[in-house]
């Protein structure tokens, strides 16, 4: 079926290039004409913080519910002074007219809690809450966080500072230094493929597909609960992964065509073995991120089925676009002229200048770029040919004496990768889950210089306030809660009390009290205190009461939230470990190789979780990427987990897949082994810097998150295509020899068919002429 998708997609380059065009244009068009419904709401099932929402959000309006933010206001003497006040409340009142937004100001009646009790800035830096719709998504919450700011600079008040501050109002920028990594990934594909032409058409067909996927993934979340990150991470996998499959597939054409094959021939083979191996491993990841949707928690399913999405739609293009592309080059992928490849670096440096912020030196790019072309067509030395660089035979190479040397040595080789992995993932043993807080945002932003003067003035513990909130069913129940506010307000680690704050002052239905730690939001020490109050503290108040009291707030919602992942994130491992594991021997037809494969991969994604937490959680050079050290974001290990464990399969499934046609045509189990490294080592080490670079790119960003996810993603790539590609499979390949392709007959008879060696290894009777074939052309020219 393959071969014959790939025959029709070559012969109708025209129509299935017209097919990609009308489907990403049609999906942009649609995506915005429906718009999308991002939501970053977080329901966590049978919490305490969750029922605690619900009766904040029954009894007082969503206060405290939804998102928020606050304007702090900070001077050399009080506040209260008329010449601040009255500025400040002007202020107040033009940020309230900002549509979607409530401002509660530290100057009316019962504001006085905002304003600084004592200590050196007591009565000097106050703050108004601003309250957010629950509907808003990230980027409309960053939106108006924008804004908030513009009026605040807009209108500056003398001798007065004020900062916007909240996590929910921090500006959320859409990322571009992904486009650094593609400037780098132009560089790298044209020093591995020879060939502008066949890097054009690598670039074009992942970036196509990564279009048409985060358009699927707007229109998906009108149907579905999809988080704004999304977007963000779908564009990283997306373009990672298309480059990868495309590049894969390009390289094993240029090598049948080389072999002699006519163009049509060699990309109908490349599609029935590279392409099988494409499609398993697309298969692998979708698996991989769709098992986010065990976990329980619909923003984390989003995420995956959001991201499973566009590496679908990647997949699909590289096995249907891809070979179309192919139909329209044919033999020219072999040719490279100066002038192309000047346009093509000038190009790389426009998108290396964009991904850093300097489009006036993009454009300079872009500029070159078009001089090049326009002058190629009137000079000799823009239209001369690059010579083509002289392919070795695969066993002269130095990636196949690499292997053999691996081989020599296979315990020594083993160990040193083992004790290297294994040391990498020592720190996950401290791994502590858990959202951090503003401290963690540069220096530099309104959001951070917010958290710092709530610091100053109120304690640390008052940018993660704890929220206790209560039903009342009786006129007694307020002179409960002050008990037990007396109580709170003599428990270690707590700072202040405010309340108890009944709803209505006439008729109360409800109350809170505001429980203030001494530590900050993201401490240990913080998250301890909540566990004291729950398990101890607040069961005692309730005993023999018609009470009910719920430990709530942002804080709360964190540690429930974290709590909740944590319980299902071996279950989750497992349930991908294992179809992985299933999926990889009826593949390979072994018991042994699927088994290796999972042990390995596991070890370089241990080998990232451990450089995670010794950066950003022990703080380890955390002051490189602007920020402190901190929990880490509970769905963080588990996103890395499904997007790694598949990315990891992607070069197992390439490395095995022609080793096992080497095992296959020759039955020599060692030779075999160094065989398939060396025509593939090239092609692996290439596409893995590429996805390093792109990853790699996103710890250029502000967001916390993004440079979690950038620095785990790079660095397991890294660590999966040398320690383990170039290490451990060759080392442990050669110690069990034939035993790798081990498998039960009886299993064997049982397993389903799913080979993606394909058929097509043998030249088939095609005549070939030097007009077909350049390769030949210039050969006959050199002689």
């Amino acid at each position: 079926m393959l071969t014959r998708i790939a025959r029709w997609c070559f012969t109708n380059s025209y129509r299935v290039i017209l097919i990609w065009v009308v489907l990403l244009v049609g999906s942009q068009v649609t995506a915005g004409l429906l718009g999308s419904r991002f939501s970053d709401a977080v329901e966590i099932p049978n919490s305490d913080s969750g029922a605690g929402f619900s009766l904040l959000q029954e009894h007082f309006g969503g206060v405290g519910a939804g998102a928020e933010g606050s304007i702090v206001i900070a001077a050399d003497r009080p506040v209260t002074d008329p010449s601040i006040q009255e500025p400040v409340e002007a202020l107040l009142v033009r940020i309230g007219e900002v549509p979607g937004v409530t401002v509660q100001s530290p100057y009316v009646p019962g504001g006085e809690r905002q304003i600084a009790p004592a200590g050196e800035r007591a009565g000097q830096i106050a703050f108004a809450v601003v309250s957010l719709d629950p509907e808003f998504g990230q980027t409309e919450a960053g939106e108006l966080g924008v804004e908030i700011l513009e009026v605040v600079r807009n209108n500056p008040i003398d001798d007065v500072q004020v900062e916007v501050g909240g996590a929910a109002l921090a500006e959320f920028e859409p990322p571009e230094t992904e486009l650094i990594g593609l400037g780098f990934a132009v560089i790298v594909l044209i020093v591995a493929l020879g060939s502008v032409l066949a890097m054009g058409v690598t670039v074009g067909v992942a970036v196509t597909g990564v279009g048409v996927g985060l358009a699927l993934i707007s229109l998906i979340s009108n149907i579905t609960e999809v988080p704004d990150a999304a977007t963000v991470i779908g564009a990283m996998i997306g373009l990672g992964v298309g480059i990868d499959y495309a590049l894969f597939i390009v390289n094993r054409y240029r090598e049948r065509l080389r072999d002699g094959f006519a163009p049509i021939d060699a990309m109908t083979i490349s599609i029935d073995t590279a392409g099988r191996s494409v499609i398993f491993a697309g298969l692998t990841v979708v698996v991989s991120l769709l098992g986010l949707m065990l976990m329980g928690l619909a923003f984390v399913a989003g995420l995956g089925i959001a991201a499973s999405a566009t590496v679908l739609v990647t997949m699909l293009a590289s096995v249907t676009l891809l070979p179309a592309a192919i139909g329209i080059a044919k033999h020219r992928t072999e040719v490279t002229r100066i002038g192309g490849l000047a346009a093509s670096l000038s190009i790389s440096f426009a998108l290396f200048m964009l991904g850093i912020g300097s489009p006036s030196f993009a454009l300079v790019g872009v500029g070159c770029a078009a001089a090049v072309l326009v002058a190629g067509r009137f000079l000799p030395l823009l239209k001369r040919q690059v010579p083509a660089r002289p392919e070795k035979p695969h066993h002269k190479t130095s990636w196949y004496r690499w292997s053999r040397l691996i081989q020599a040595k296979p315990w020594a080789a083993a160990m040193i990768g083992l004790v290297v992995l294994g040391g990498l993932a020592l720190p996950v043993l401290d791994l502590r889950l858990g959202y951090s807080d503003e401290r963690n945002f540069p220096t530099d932003t309104s959001t951070r210089a917010a958290y710092d003067l709530i610091g100053e003035g109120f304690g640390p513990g008052f940018n993660g306030p704890i929220l206790i909130a209560t039903e009342l069913t009786a006129a007694s129940d307020l002179g409960l809660l002050e008990e037990l506010a007396e109580t709170l307000r003599s428990t270690d680690g707590v700072a202040a009390v405010a309340g108890p704050l009944p709803n209505d002052v006439g008729q109360p239905t409800a109350a809170l009290l505001r429980v203030v730690p001494t530590t900050a939001p993201q401490e240990l020490a913080t998250e301890e205190l909540l566990e004291r109050l729950r398990d101890e503290t607040l069961p005692m108040s309730e005993a023999g009461q018609q009470m009910d009291l719920y430990a709530t707030g942002t804080l709360a919602a964190g540690v429930d939230i974290s709590a909740f992942l944590g319980q299902r994130m071996m279950w989750f491992f497992g349930v991908v470990l294992g179809l992985s594991f299933l999926l990889l021997m009826a593949v390979f037809r072994s018991l042994v190789v699927p088994l290796k494969a999972v042990i390995m991969n596991m070890l370089s994604i241990g080998g990232a979780y451990g450089v995670i937490v010794m950066v950003f959680q022990w703080g380890w050079g955390a002051s490189m990427f602007g920020t402190e050290g901190g929990p880490i974001e509970p769905y963080i290990p588990m996103l890395l987990f499904a997007i790694v464990f598949g990315l990891s399969m992607d070069y197992e499934v390439f490395l095995l897949s022609r080793i096992k046609e080497e095992y296959e045509r020759t039955g020599d189990a060692v030779n075999s082994v160094a065989a398939g490294l060396a025509k593939t080592a090239r092609v692996i080490t290439a596409a893995a810097a590429i996805m390093v670079v792109v990853f790699g790119s996103f710890t250029l960003e502000d967001q916390r998150v993004l440079q979690m996810l950038g620095l785990g993603l790079a660095m397991s790539v890294l660590l999966d295509a040398t320690l383990v590609r170039m290490l451990l499979v060759p080392a442990t390949m050669e110690l069990l020899g034939k035993r790798n392709w081990w498998l039960p007959v009886w299993l064997d008879r049982v397993l389903p068919d799913l080979r993606i060696e394909g058929t097509g290894n043998e030249p088939v009777e095609v005549p070939v002429t030097a007009e077909e074939h350049p390769m030949k052309e210039l050969a006959l020219a050199s002689s």
